[in-house]
């Protein structure tokens, strides 16, 4: 197929080397304009751009698909289909009219469960058994589309945000590959509304430690925010992330320390308590409990929250 690209980031990047890889025709890549990163907060293309350069794929970067200039360019690439995979703009609905075929999403959850721009994280607070991919039919809904296609996805016990959106990026890729190789038998299903739930976009603030929900909860979080926007809680007044953390046996009072030695920082929640493994202090790298523990003991009895 003749085939426009949208996305931004390593997970679309991931679908975009799959489709040129399975031989079909990439008549022009979408990508967000490039944006300001790292130290020196230079100019940085985006992984589906860098991907797209690698191929010899000619790239757009329009900072909105509403301008007529825009949808000129789309229209001229004449393509059959369109694959959208965290993009980053709105499709107004003369774009999605353009291709033969309509507008395909590759979307990270197994729809109408977790519409929305964090359907990874949300999966993972939420304790869910399982997630997927949904090839979706786009139209002018968020996340509302007919399906075409589904891949199912087991969340593990250890997976965070990180580990599963690489299995996710992998699982989108093989899956849009597949749907438009049996395109003209795909079956569209409506999704139930009714059914649906919304995967809001992550907060700092949100991901700061409640040290009075249960431990379960409490490690689910640590392993949602990680690497983004990073769980968190306060130590004598200042930021300490939490990188990783599991579950153990304690009791006490929310957010006092029961142990911290050499084998354990052990922190009461509402009910449980959490083991914390990896920690950053402000100012400082990643490092385990037991190294941070070396440089500042804390004493049982400390607060963590305040």
């Amino acid at each position: 197929m003749r085939v426009i690209f949208a996305g931004t980031p390593p997970f679309a990047a991931a679908a975009l080397d799959a489709l040129a890889d399975a031989g079909h025709d990439i008549a022009l890549v979408l990508t967000q304009p490039d944006r300001p990163a790292g130290r020196g907060m230079k100019l940085t293309p985006s992984a589906v751009k860098q991907a797209a350069e690698a191929r010899g794929l000619r790239v757009y970067q329009p900072g909105s698909l509403k301008t007529s200039e825009a949808q000129a360019e789309l229209r001229a690439a004449d393509a059959d289909v369109m694959v959208v995979a965290a993009y980053g703009l709105i499709l107004p609905q003369a774009v999605l009219d353009l291709p033969r075929f309509g507008c395909l999403n590759i979307h990270a959850s197994l729809l109408p469960r977790w519409r929305g721009a964090a359907p990874i994280q949300r999966a993972i607070l939420a304790g869910d058994a399982e997630t997927g991919i949904t090839i979706m039919q786009m139209d002018a809904g968020l996340d509302t589309g007919a399906m075409l296609s589904k891949t199912v996805v087991p969340i593990r016990d250890g997976d965070t945000a990180a580990s599963l959106h690489d299995v996710l990026a992998s699982a989108g890729a093989s899956t849009i590959v597949a749907a438009l190789a049996n395109y003209p038998a795909l079956v569209p299903v409506a999704q139930d509304d009714a059914q649906a739930t919304y995967a809001a976009k992550l907060s700092k603030e949100e991901a700061q430690m409640d040290w009075g929900r249960s431990a379960e909860a409490l490690a689910r979080a640590v392993r949602a925010y990680n690497p983004v926007p990073a769980a968190w809680t306060l130590l004598d007044g200042a930021p300490l992330k939490i990188w990783a953390a599991q579950t153990a046996a304690g009791a006490g009072e929310p957010g006092i320390v029961l142990r911290a030695d050499a084998e354990q920082l052990l922190v009461a929640c509402g009910s449980g308590a959490l083991a914390l493994q990896a920690v950053q202090p402000a100012g400082s790298k990643r490092m385990t409990a037991a190294a941070f523990l070396a440089g500042r003991p804390l004493p049982p009895g400390t607060r963590l929250g305040h």
